[in-house]
């Protein structure tokens, strides 16, 4: 299993009247913690896309469990239990500035061929990168 944490803080325009982060915009924090998961390996979206490979979501979930608040800084919490194949799978937990959980989340994305538009799977690099996580 790999875990990783990004903190994220919630600007203003990333709110409602209520001063709670529009619902919406959890999918961003998702793809933020993401991003910075796979750069902690040494990994980027774009070195995927320039060897060909693109990671389309197929699926998010969410569960709002309290909102997060305009200027609170949230740990994203992001969760890979098991190797990549053709799919990969990532949960998320998001805490307020005090800890508290606030939100759950999952995402399921595909790695596509962006040539044929077919799955296929990640490159080499990619899974030796993880290889030591799931030994």
């Amino acid at each position: 299993m790999f875990t990783h944490t990004t903190k994220i803080r919630v600007r203003y325009g990333e709110t409602d009247q209520m001063g709670y982060m529009y619902y919406g915009n959890y999918a961003e924090f998702f793809e933020v913690g993401r991003v910075e998961m796979l750069r902690s390996l040494g990994l980027t979206y774009a070195s995927m896309e320039a060897s060909g490979i693109m990671m389309p979501v197929l699926e998010l979930k969410c569960k709002y469990l309290k909102p997060a608040r305009y200027d609170e800084e949230i740990s994203v919490k992001v969760i890979m239990a098991k190797m990549p194949g053709v799919k990969i799978h990532f949960a998320y937990e998001l805490y307020n500035e005090t800890g508290v959980l606030i939100h759950q989340g999952e995402t399921l994305l595909a790695f596509v061929n962006m040539a044929t538009g077919r799955p296929c799977l990640p490159n080499q690099d990619f899974l030796d990168a993880l290889k030591p996580f799931f030994e």
